[in-house]
């Protein structure tokens, strides 16, 4: 066993990337404002370090080995998903990993894109950082949540950082950050507690300072969220507004209705009586992951030793996700495909990351800041976005009263809780509009 850990150990540094001996070399220029004065741009560089990725086939051999090697338990009891990811789904899924799936694909792609490290408050950030090539393009911190990564953001690099050739204009470009939460990816693992969402937040802001961007947005969903409201509240130099695809609005009588099991209040209108019934469904039906990882994230062995079960918890997220990605696997069209599926899984096992990841629910919970939907007194701009099948859509009504400076709401057609990765398209565009109003005040 101990040869097997130390191992195990070797090979994570080796994942962790190379180092190019040449900045120019790892296109360290796609890093830094034009603009920048070379004395204070050769500083900045060696504040960050060129990274990839180069996983040993070792560890791929060893992937597809416990693969092969799961144990399986029998059929669930039931025609539905109400105990959980179907046996025939995982089945499917497991077959499709072993046989057809390839990690060289995304690793090529994320080679392909200028990645870096650097270390904030003690710890490495891994980000992606992708300039436009239009000059006035808006600077945007975009962050994941669980169970995603940096995957989650790959389609909408191109369409935003490069839109006059996606249908948009010159005066639609962003450029992009695109960082790995602690414990998630190719960032480093926190030795110690205390790397909740406002400390992130502030190393967000700090990460884009050091970038040389004075003035800038940040988007987020899930996790990424909690970052980027938590940004919004301590309302760092540069911040111009957020956007948010999964907002904190639910007012303070309905999270208590709805911890104490009440009914719904009598005079909601149908759009807040639709986020009741969502909330309602997922607190009753959805949060087993969420508790177990608030209260007891490093129980959580089985996950790291078994990439089948790793999977189910992943894919176990919430009820309209785990659905999609069950018609994904049962060879249905949608919005992620089974290699996005297993791009994302197949990242946290090579990473190791099941535990270090799962223990920002637990910083979260020990070390609080308020409930995750509940809001948070954002008073600068806001722009809201609104997918039908997440986990819940926020009414109008709830957006106005948590953000007093609304500069965007918009419900979408179709589309859930991976928005960018979903739906591309739909969430470009919502981009694109979403902050309009700030480049034309700024």
């Amino acid at each position: 066993m101990t040869e097997r850990l130390n191992h195990t150990t070797v090979d994570r540094r080796q994942l962790l990337g190379t180092v190019a001996k040449g900045i120019a070399a790892a296109g360290t220029s796609s890093l830094f404002p034009a603009n920048a004065a070379s004395a204070a741009m050769s500083q900045e560089i060696r504040l960050f370090r060129p990274f990839r990725i180069n996983v040993p086939e070792e560890q791929l051999v060893d992937l597809r080995q416990r693969i092969a090697a799961t144990r399986w338990p029998e059929r669930e009891t039931v025609a539905d998903t109400s105990q959980g990811v179907l046996l025939a789904t995982m089945r499917e899924l497991a077959h499709y990993w072993l046989t057809q799936y390839d990690w060289r694909k995304i690793e090529a792609k994320l080679n392909a894109l200028p990645q870096f490290i650097t270390a904030i408050d003690g710890l490495d950030i891994h980000f992606i950082h992708v300039r436009s090539k239009h000059e006035n393009a808006l600077p945007m911190i975009v962050t994941h949540g669980w169970p995603g990564s940096i995957i989650e953001q790959i389609k909408i690099i191109e369409p935003l950082t490069n839109p006059t050739a996606h249908g948009g204009s010159a005066s639609d470009a962003f450029h992009l950050v695109i960082p790995s939460l602690p414990g998630y990816g190719f960032s480093g693992k926190p030795t110690a507690s205390g790397w909740n969402p406002p400390r992130i937040a502030r190393a967000w802001a700090t990460l884009m300072q050091r970038l040389g961007y004075t003035r800038y947005v940040a988007q987020g969903g899930d996790w990424g969220n909690a970052v980027t409201e938590n940004m919004a509240v301590q309302e760092p130099a540069g911040l111009l507004g957020i956007h948010t695809n999964m907002p904190a609005t639910v007012p303070a009588n309905i999270s208590k209705a709805l911890a104490r099991g009440e009914a719904p209040p009598a005079d909601l209108t149908v759009e807040e009586r639709n986020a009741w019934d969502q909330l309602d469904f997922f607190n009753k039906n959805g949060l087993g992951y969420a508790i177990e990882m608030n209260n007891r994230p490093q129980t959580l062995y089985g996950i790291v030793d078994s990439p089948v079960g790793l999977a189910a918890w992943m894919i176990d997220h919430d009820d309209r996700s785990e659905k999609m990605i069950a018609r994904v696997f049962d060879g249905k069209t949608e919005g992620l495909t089974r290699d996005d599926v297993l791009d994302n899984v197949t990242l946290y096992w090579l990473t190791n990351t099941a535990i270090s990841s799962a223990r920002l629910y637990w910083d979260n919970a020990h070390y609080p800041t308020g409930g995750f939907f509940d809001p948070r007194g954002i008073k600068i701009p806001v722009a809201v976005s609104v997918f039908p099948d997440e986990l819940y859509a926020a009414p109008r009504s709830w957006a106005e009263r948590a953000y007093p400076k609304l500069i965007h709401y918009n419900r979408l057609p179709k589309g859930g809780h991976f928005a960018a990765w979903e739906q591309t398209e739909l969430f470009t565009a919502e981009m694109r509009a979403a902050f309009k109003p700030l480049r034309q005040s700024s």
